[in-house]
């Protein structure tokens, strides 16, 4: 969709045979002149990036004078999909604030929101039985709670307002940070409401630790996990049993979903058992508003079941990456030979693209030391996305300057992290 307004708004209008280069430049610099594009240079620098990564695949777009020479034409194909795919990130760094700012004005409407539909809820309710004191403390409470988060929105303003306490260090929602919030929202909003029962004189408020003994064990249990997450996550990376890459933005998926986007089990089941409990809890209170809500002991040992899931996910993701061969990249029809200077090798591994690591700007990244010679890995296109690098698979051309003789072969990911050093023959 994106590709096809790029093209009706003429920023890959001459993007044909012989103009795919310049059309895309001239897409990336300009970011007026169509309605329809206004304030949309990410989306469009996107939509062009993609457009050229096809042309080039479908083999046009190369210069004529680099034709006839497979090494040059395919470095000069990297490097123009590297330096788009600079752009795009460039991109989306500057479109970082106003998207912010939409999540900072979204997260206030739903904040809100929930206080209006409190609001309806009880009224509906109330319809048959009265108006209540219980029912005015529950409203109060959630705009005394809704006021709260809205000053703190505003002081965050600039990093998503009530989602920044969310935020990890890789610029993704963090799940336990999110379960964790949820539940002390609950707890704050139960203390709100006793105090206003307590300030319009309600007999009979039970703040007794019996009752509470369940919902402090559970406040305690999240909080914990997202000291325990954070530990577990530093201490893997510093170890680089882990690799990190910080995302362009954060999404909802975050909360369900590893840093490549596929749905985790461990997240999910978290965050689902979180989920049904607050629920419940929220129902209890709901029904004895003068009370702590009383939490089964049942119940707080399924959350520690869940917890203790959730951080032994986080203690075995990932992994280190590690080359387990480099062998000579043979072509159809070449003889078998070893490797000689001029050659391009092929390295089998894993973990060469880590989660979170596929998108171009991460992918050009990607290093490998071969003795004293750093070589990036070429982009190889191909329609719908590149053909290398793999996760478990990298062909690079050894560099003129690499001396025949016996060499270490080692890969620098994208997330900084190097790999294992292989020994390779390089002959003359």
């Amino acid at each position: 969709m994106a590709v096809q307004e790029a093209r009706q708004c003429g920023a890959l209008g001459s993007l044909g045979a012989g103009g795919g280069v310049g059309a895309v430049g001239a897409g990336f610099a300009e970011d007026g002149g169509c309605p329809h594009c206004e304030g949309s240079g990410h989306r469009r620098a996107v939509a062009a990036f993609l457009a050229l990564r096809d042309e080039l695949a479908a083999g046009h777009g190369v210069p004529a004078a680099l034709a006839h020479s497979p090494v040059a034409s395919r470095q000069w194909v990297s490097d123009e999909l590297a330096q788009s795919a600079r752009t795009v990130a460039a991109r989306g760094r500057e479109a970082g604030g106003a998207r912010f700012g939409r999540i900072h004005r979204g997260t206030l409407a739903v904040v809100w929101g929930a206080v209006l539909a409190l609001l309806l809820g009880q009224a509906l309710t109330a319809l048959g039985t009265g108006w209540t004191g219980a029912r005015t403390a529950a409203l109060g409470a959630a705009v005394l709670l809704a006021a709260a988060l809205t000053a703190a929105a505003l002081l965050h303003r600039h990093h998503g307002g009530v989602v920044a306490p969310l935020l990890g260090e890789d610029n993704r929602l963090s799940t336990s940070r999110a379960v964790a919030a949820a539940w002390l929202l609950l707890s704050v909003y139960v203390l709100l409401l006793l105090a206003l029962r307590l300030a319009t004189g309600a007999p009979h408020v039970d703040l007794g630790l019996g009752r509470g003994a369940g919902l402090l064990a559970v406040l305690a249990l999240v909080g914990w996990t997202v000291v325990a997450a954070r530990l577990v996550v530093a201490l893997r990376v510093a170890g680089r049993r882990l690799q990190k890459v910080r995302a362009d933005r954060p999404r909802p998926a975050d909360l369900l979903c590893d840093d490549d986007g596929r749905a985790s089990l461990t997240d999910a089941q978290y965050v689902l058992v979180s989920a049904a409990v607050l629920v419940l809890t929220a129902v209890r209170l709901g029904r004895e508003p003068d009370r702590l809500p009383d939490l089964p002991w049942a119940l707080v040992l399924l959350v520690a079941v869940s917890v203790t899931g959730y951080l032994f996910g986080k203690c075995v993701e990932g992994g280190r990456p590690k080359i387990f061969s480099v062998v000579r990249a043979r072509e159809a029809g070449d003889l078998d030979a070893p490797i000689r200077t001029g050659d391009d090798i092929e390295i089998r591994g894993t973990g060469f693209v880590p989660a979170g690591a596929s998108a171009p700007d991460p992918l050009t990244r990607l290093v490998v030391r071969i003795g004293p010679v750093h070589a990036h890995v070429p982009l190889v296109p191909v329609p719908g996305g590149f053909a290398n690098p793999t996760d478990t698979a990298l062909t690079v051309p050894l560099p003129a300057d690499v001396e025949p003789g016996r060499l270490e072969v080692s890969v620098v990911t994208a997330a900084g992290v190097e790999t294992n050093r292989v020994l390779i023959d390089v002959l003359d």
